[in-house]
């Protein structure tokens, strides 16, 4: 019983260490997607809240059933063969479009935080990737174990600090107004379920027990709807929040500045765990169909994505996530209508 309960803890920091990713991290993406909406970005966050419990296991107890070794199982049985095929082969660029995005993360930590050269926070979180790629599975259980552990504590320290009644009424948006936050929170969630998917689904084939995945589904999505919560409050009191790139380490500078340097460490972890899992979701696809050693494949994946991050963190972000949050909701409504099988 024990021992099943630690699994399901492995499957919910590795749900949350997947959909953790550069933008969630570092707050950025918690910007565009809640807090600019003030009050209706917290409503935004219970929507993707109960998306992410709800239909994330499902998409757990679904890829079991279906034996799916990748995600390229999971979208030809959500499609059919044909569009699904094409489905892939778009989610094989949105993946890489993602690693760059989380390589640009990380050097954006170094430049902003640091002082120091963006290009250097790129090349050692690559020669870092390549380290813990060599384990596999086990590599990736061991970093998302201790990473995200520590992020949720910090968050919450942070949004006890912050805590104000004002903190959810900042930044009033003339589209606050409006319903553009539902479509907001549906897009966000259905972006990152369909990303998470990429490490979920081969995870998901691994585990034997399903009532082990049940739990660590339900636990993921309950975790992520926590930190989500505490980073909008703590990030609701920082003035002129869309300047910056890395605002959640901007808060802690300015409310808990004695951890600041503990949780610039923790919300790069969080970066390199998201490179990590949407790496390992990549290397299993392209190996799927290429016969090449699984190595070379993560390293010419790392030198694409090196040079796609050179366009910027933030102009990557804001550009990039919306449009595949959009393409990705026929996902989340398959995943939602389907069946599951007996």
């Amino acid at each position: 019983m024990r021992r099943s309960w630690i699994a399901s803890f492995q499957v919910a920091a590795v749900y949350v260490g997947t959909v953790v990713g550069a933008g969630f991290a570092t707050g950025r993406e918690i910007v565009e997607f809640f807090t600019k909406y003030g009050i209706f970005g917290l409503a935004g966050i219970l929507l993707v809240g109960f998306i992410f419990v709800y239909i994330g296991t499902k998409m757990l107890i679904l890829s079991k059933r279906i034996n799916a070794a990748s995600y390229q199982d999971l979208m030809i049985f959500l499609f059919g063969k044909k569009i699904g095929r094409f489905i892939n082969i778009f989610m094989l660029i949105i993946l890489l479009g993602l690693t760059s995005i989380m390589l640009s993360g990380a050097g954006a930590i170094f430049k902003e935080q640091l002082g120091l050269s963006v290009r250097l926070g790129v090349i050692i979180t690559i020669l870092l990737t390549i380290a813990v790629m060599f384990f596999g599975i086990k590599g990736l259980f061991s970093v998302n174990i201790i990473v995200v552990p520590m992020l949720i504590l910090f968050s919450t320290i942070l949004a006890v600090q912050s805590f104000s009644i004002e903190a959810l009424s900042v930044m009033p948006d003339k589209t606050s107004a409006t319903f553009k936050w539902i479509l907001s929170a549906v897009s966000y969630a259905a972006f990152n379920l369909t990303m998470a998917a990429a490490v979920l689904v081969p995870l998901a084939n691994e585990i034997q027990d399903e009532k082990v995945l049940k739990r660590g589904g339900i636990l993921g999505g309950v975790f992520l709807t926590a930190i989500l919560i505490s980073s909008h409050i703590a990030l609701s009191t920082l003035p002129n929040v869309m300047d910056y790139d890395i605002p959640m380490a901007e808060v802690m500078k300015t409310t808990f500045y004695a951890i600041y340097f503990i949780y610039i460490a923790v919300i790069y972890g969080e970066v390199f765990t998201s490179v990590i899992g949407n790496l390992y979701g990549l290397e299993r696809q392209v190996a799927s169909f290429l016969n090449i050693p699984s190595m070379i494949i993560v390293c010419s994946i790392l030198c694409v994505a090196a040079f796609i991050s050179k366009f910027g963190y933030s102009s990557l972000i804001s550009t990039l996530y919306p449009i595949f949050g959009y393409v990705c909701l026929g996902v989340l409504l398959l995943l939602m209508i389907k069946r599951v099988p007996e």
